[in-house]
């Protein structure tokens, strides 16, 4: 009920009056039926807009500090993300990380839409980085097709490290799917979930127009915070080691 009473009644009305999203094919979203929604990930704001302009409800794996706060901030936060649709998820240890892609796979098979940032966590200087693997295990256990979404002007919005929102307009650009069952039967197969992996991040950097960075956000922000930039020696996705898709 929170739900649709905030896509709805509160935050859809006012987002899209303070921001003036424009969605372009929000078609690709099927009717029906489960899919992984996968988005690069410039914002906070990103976890609010998108969901808000799909057709359905999405659900997205959160991390349990979302739902461990204490006091009556803690007690708002929990209520907020579980009211949302949100499933929190332990991110600490490989064990773990198993439990969040069973979660995920679970959610998928219950005829779920799931929303995954594949970087794993917030870009931190605007350009995409490789996305982990965990996204492509779940297509494949749970035989579903993934849709990238572009969120462009969300890091205007709510920059990084600003508490506060401002006004811009923002596009949210929703690619045809991506259908991989053509490695059915291969998950687990670590060159194989890669693969697809990159074919997601490279689908999501022609639609975001973004630069593509080859190695993970995390490892960024750690060589940010040390070096004052990103240590890595590619920044374009070889388009060689791209599979290509029945989508195109």
């Amino acid at each position: 009920m929170l739900y649709w009473v905030l896509k709805h009644i509160v935050l859809g009305p006012l987002m899209k009056l303070w921001c003036r999203p424009k969605v372009e094919g929000r078609g690709n979203v099927p009717h029906a039926g489960a899919a992984i929604l996968v988005s690069n990930h410039l914002s906070v704001a990103d976890s609010f807009f998108m969901p808000l302009q799909m057709p359905r409800r999405v659900t997205f794996l959160a991390k349990r500090e979302y739902f461990t706060g204490k006091g009556i901030k803690g007690r708002l936060k929990k209520y907020f993300f579980s009211g949302v649709g949100q499933v929190p998820i332990d991110r600490s240890s490989g064990a773990a990380a198993q439990a969040a892609l069973d979660t995920g796979i679970r959610l998928l098979r219950e005829g779920k839409l799931l929303g995954i940032y594949p970087e794993g966590t917030r870009s931190p200087d605007g350009r995409l980085y490789k996305g982990k693997t965990g996204v492509a295990r779940m297509a494949l256990e749970a035989e579903v097709p993934v849709i990238p979404i572009a969120m462009i002007g969300t890091d205007r919005v709510n920059p990084l490290g600003s508490k506060m929102w401002r006004p811009y307009r923002i596009r949210i650009r929703v690619g045809e799917p991506l259908d991989f069952s053509r490695y059915e039967g291969l998950a687990g197969d670590r060159f194989v979930e890669r693969s697809i992996t990159d074919e997601i991040m490279y689908a999501l950097m022609e639609l975001s127009g973004q630069e593509y960075v080859d190695v993970y956000a995390t490892k960024a922000k750690d060589d940010l915070a040390e070096h004052g930039r990103v240590v890595t020696k590619r920044t374009q996705v070889d388009s060689d080691r791209v599979p290509q898709s029945r989508a195109g």
